[in-house]
């Protein structure tokens, strides 16, 4: 009895768009294949083994348990292409950018002052998109779990979190400050240039915007 025929193509989808690679290599990483062949170069190579975030995209499978679509962040430095059969890649240019509309997660980030260099930032919008594609009012608990695996040099963790905190339902012991949420949107929603009516900080010296959390 002959062997039923086997198909080398990978068949996956890269920001809602088919792609189609025949004889893939099997050593070629998602982080390589992004940057280098479609070009989607905002997810960023840093330290190549899965423990800085840079990388992270959003990959989504089929559960064939519960016939649902979950999703998961990943560091894509790590996950090879061939693993990818059938699955869903979204990267920070499929969530939103400038020529077109930045989502929420963006927004406030960048209204937090949650970016100085940018390196790690796409790796932070996408996890938290992750979280709040999983879970739409997260609680500050699974925030903090999101972005464990997100490391970044320049502006400390405070206004990303800052800026994380607005999608959450209630606050919690990581309250640095004792700032109601209700403010902490108003400070949130700031244009991010407008320090005219802003003071600094008593304690930590700091504009608003950063000292917040």
């Amino acid at each position: 009895m002959p062997c039923p025929s086997r198909s080398d193509e990978l068949v996956f989808f890269v920001n809602g768009r088919k792609v189609i690679e025949r004889n893939a290599d099997p050593e070629v990483t998602l982080l390589t294949y992004l940057r280098k062949k479609v070009r989607l170069t905002g997810t960023k190579y840093a330290c190549g083994r899965g423990g800085c975030g840079a990388c992270t995209v959003m990959v989504s499978k089929r559960d064939p348990a519960s016939e649902k679509i979950r999703h998961f962040s990943v560091t894509a430095c790590l996950i090879p292409i061939c693993s990818l059969y059938g699955a869903a890649v979204t990267t920070v240019e499929g969530v939103g950018s400038i020529k077109t509309r930045l989502h929420p997660v963006q927004e406030r980030i960048a209204k937090s002052h949650g970016t100085q260099c940018g390196f790690c930032t796409p790796g932070m919008v996408m996890s938290m998109y992750t979280l709040l594609r999983n879970h739409p009012q997260p609680s500050e608990e699974q925030l903090m779990a999101a972005l464990g695996g997100n490391l970044c040099r320049c502006t400390g963790y405070r206004p990303v979190l800052a800026s994380g905190k607005t999608f959450c339902l209630t606050s919690s012991k990581y309250d640095l400050d004792p700032i109601p949420r209700h403010k902490l949107l108003l400070q949130v929603h700031l244009p991010m240039a407008d320090h005219k009516n802003q003071q600094v900080h008593p304690k930590t010296k700091e504009w608003p915007m950063i000292a917040y959390f």
